[in-house]
């Protein structure tokens, strides 16, 4: 099999991404896998760790306001179009496969162009503009939310769920692993703090004001921050003087994160909600507010709704977010509660689901 995967932009985009691209290697070792992205963005240097290789091209997003960055979006999509339809003519896959991003719009419809079977997965509660688009020539639209008949044909609509990185499924096995490589003391209590791969401005201000409570209660903090923030959250840390609290830009090991964490907070990314719902963590979710459509809080409120998250509004982080996670962590009985409801939201086999439908599009 030869397959293209196109899409990427943020870590939600990009990992499960990579989960289809392992799951289609476990079904057929032979599989021939190349990634598509867009230059400058994340995903050309986490592809690539992962083992894959990835062409970039240079589309750019058009911006919702009115700016002069707009003027150049039609010639960075003419220049991607043009470029996808030499990788698609090079590459010759067997099927195409959208996660989402600027780079799977001008890819997919190069595949679709050139008769090539196209498959879009979408990981949120609200359609993104580039998959809304791409439905119209995807053979297979893999969602992870109900209701996702309000944006595209119901007869191309499998309910699979979010792909989630294989590690993270065996979270609950790397306690120790995860206590030796962030330097956790076995009998503290422990909150992990992620904002997605870009980090999270508010969370991180609510976090740099709170450290102190944290040190005061002997909880110990991971704390990933994003690359713009690590240098304020480093001089934050050296202020309060503890070692409880470790602050990094971005987090690799996330299974072994998970693994330690007692509550964690976190943005309600789709990826993240994805991952909570399956390592079974209680979690309080900050929705990013600017998200399209305002996502964010969708996905949130399809966890808090079945009492199985919390949720603070990002507005009232800065002082809501540190009173609500040192209660949490003081509450046992909240926290198996929490605990035990989400793990009844996980889609485990996600990944498996959407490489099986890859694999019957090549068979139709």
């Amino acid at each position: 099999m030869r397959i293209i995967i196109s899409g990427g932009g943020t870590g939600g985009h990009i990992y499960p991404a990579i989960a289809i691209a392992n799951e289609l290697k476990r079904l057929d070792a032979t599989t021939d896998i190349l990634f598509v992205g867009a230059e400058g963005k994340m995903e050309m240097e986490k592809v690539p760790r992962a083992g894959y290789p990835i062409e970039g091209l240079p589309v750019v997003g058009i911006k919702r306001e009115l700016t002069l960055e707009n003027l150049i979006f039609p010639v960075k999509l003419g220049q991607s179009l043009f470029r996808a339809r030499q990788i698609v003519r090079t590459f010759r896959p067997d099927a195409a496969v959208g996660v989402g991003g600027y780079a799977s719009g001008p890819l997919l419809l190069a595949a679709s162009m050139a008769g090539v079977p196209t498959l879009i997965q979408e990981q949120n509660s609200y359609a993104g503009l580039t998959n809304k688009v791409l439905a119209r020539w995807a053979e297979r639209i893999c969602v992870a939310y109900p209701g996702m008949e309000a944006f595209f044909p119901a007869a191309k609509i499998r309910m699979t769920g979010n792909p989630v990185r294989s590690d993270i499924q065996f979270a609950d096995q790397q306690v120790s692993a995860g206590q030796q490589l962030f330097g956790l003391e076995a009998t503290r209590p422990t909150l992990l703090v992620i904002g997605g791969s870009q980090g999270a401005r508010t969370i991180n201000e609510a976090m740099e004001a709170g450290l102190t409570q944290f040190v005061d209660a002997g909880i110990q903090v991971v704390w990933q921050t994003g690359p713009a923030f690590i240098e304020r959250a480093r001089k934050a840390v050296a202020t309060v003087g503890s070692s409880l609290v470790k602050a990094y830009d971005f987090i690799y090991d996330m299974d072994k994160a998970y693994a330690v964490a007692d509550a964690v907070v976190s943005r309600a990314g789709a990826l993240s909600v994805s991952e909570l719902c399956l390592v079974g963590r209680p979690a309080i979710l900050v929705p990013f507010p600017a998200a399209a459509e305002d996502h964010q809080t969708k996905n949130a409120m399809a966890l808090v709704d079945r009492d199985a998250a919390l949720l603070v509004r990002d507005q009232a982080a800065r002082t809501d977010l540190i009173p609500a996670a040192l209660a949490l962590l003081n509450n046992p009985a909240q926290r198996q509660q929490l605990r035990t409801a989400i793990k009844t939201l996980a889609r485990p086999d996600a990944a498996r689901e959407i490489a099986e439908e890859v694999v019957n599009l090549m068979k139709r």
